[in-house]
């Protein structure tokens, strides 16, 4: 029906695919003013319930055009404090508004054809010119379908498909209209508004399919399986990631935001750290053209186990506090850094210059140390380093 997995013609952000938007949808608002016109004027000349039902389903086609018009203006706006992500799913909410009023349109046209059917009676017959009209709608229908179908795929834009198969229901309505009119005329009184009927149903089935996928995209459904197993191939292949225990999407309109929690070596620096996230979410994003941002969390273990293993261990403050008195009297350490990993903390003390050229007043600081590490059992280890000058270019 659609080929949203594939690349778009028109890039997401290039200002054409918002005047494509526009042009294709006022093409169909010009073609549903005709149709409502001419086929609700037809229908009651011509004494056609088939037709009129077939003309306000063109009214609810010009309704949906206006909202369409609406959201695509709307939607471009770019993210700002009320909408960080951005207003995308403004096309959603005209998705899902687009098939409740197909949907509504559709039970109030089974309505009023199932009070006619009553009183057949009454009904006074067909006139012919209402069969050319429902043949001359369905033309006009089947060709818009093509046309809005055709820009929607290029653009890959979910709304414009819709609308485009709002279009096809309509032609397949107008068939269907033409149909009963032509058994009302062959004597079948109740052919026309059985037509009505049958139209109704397919009105109400569209707008509850287009109503139902958009409900799921605003209930944060995620990318299909393949999707997903392909972002999470580009992620475990980044260079610096050592597993992937996290992937998260969720669909935005056309596009989807992707949440990812990838494991690194522990010992590597936060900068280093970084690098690797922002690796991977370049790497996602040049391989996923639709995938519009990606949140990359960076972890040194498992998060689950890692939160229940933390509880209880010494932050810096502490630690450093608890250390404190082993560093009396000689010069602050120049860094210190934590590794907590395993349910343990390891330490490194980065010692400055000077205080190599004394060996007993290392020798106390070890000792030091050992005493008031054995006071916190839950801190494996601590290294002392010392520092080592070098100069760039052998000098």
């Amino acid at each position: 029906m659609s080929t949203l997995h594939e690349e778009p013609a028109v890039a997401y952000d290039d200002p054409e695919r918002h005047a494509m938007t526009q042009r294709v949808t006022w093409v169909s608002v010009l073609v549903n003013v005709l149709l409502t016109g001419a086929q609700v004027v037809a229908g009651i000349i011509a004494h056609s319930q088939g037709l009129i039902a077939d003309g306000l389903h063109s009214l609810s086609d010009l309704v949906c055009d206006f909202l369409v018009l609406f959201a695509a203006h709307h939607s471009k706006d770019p993210a700002d404090a009320s909408h960080p992500y951005g207003h995308a799913r403004i096309e959603t909410a005209a998705s899902f508004a687009l098939g409740a009023i197909l949907a509504l349109t559709g039970a109030g046209i089974i309505w009023s054809a199932g009070v006619k059917l009553q009183s057949l009676e009454d009904l006074p017959p067909v006139a012919p010119m209402a069969l050319w009209t429902a043949i001359l709608a369905l033309a006009a229908k089947e060709g818009l379908f093509r046309y809005m179908l055709r820009v929607g795929e290029n653009l890959r834009s979910p709304m414009l498909i819709s609308n485009a198969w709002h279009a096809r229901s309509d032609a397949a309505s107008s068939l269907v209209v033409a149909i009963g009119i032509a058994g009302n005329l062959l004597g079948y009184t109740f052919a026309d508004s059985i037509a009505a009927v049958i139209v109704g149903f397919m009105i109400v089935r569209m707008g509850t399919v287009f109503a139902w996928e958009a409900v799921q995209e605003l209930i944060d459904t995620g990318l299909s399986i393949e999707e997903v197993d392909s972002i999470r191939q580009v992620i475990v292949d980044t260079p610096g990631v050592s597993s992937l225990h996290e992937l998260r999407t969720r669909r935005m309109a056309h596009r989807s935001l992707v949440d990812a929690h990838v494991c690194v070596d522990p010992r590597v620096s936060v900068s280093e750290g970084h690098r690797i996230a922002e690796m991977t979410r370049k790497r996602v994003l040049e391989s996923h053209s639709a995938v519009a941002d990606v949140l990359v969390h960076v972890d040194v273990e498992d998060d689950l186990d890692h939160d229940m293993a933390s509880h209880g261990l010494p932050d810096r403050d502490e630690l450093i506090k608890h250390l404190a008195p082993a560093f009396a009297g000689l010069p602050d350490p120049e860094r210190i850094v934590l590794h907590y990993l395993g349910g343990r903390v390891e330490a490194e003390v980065l010692l400055p210059e000077a205080m190599g050229a004394d060996p007993v007043v290392l020798e106390r600081l070890v000792h030091d140390i050992a005493t008031r590490l054995a006071e916190l059992p839950l801190v494996s280890s601590l290294t002392l380093n010392q520092r080592v000058r070098v100069l760039a270019g052998g000098g």
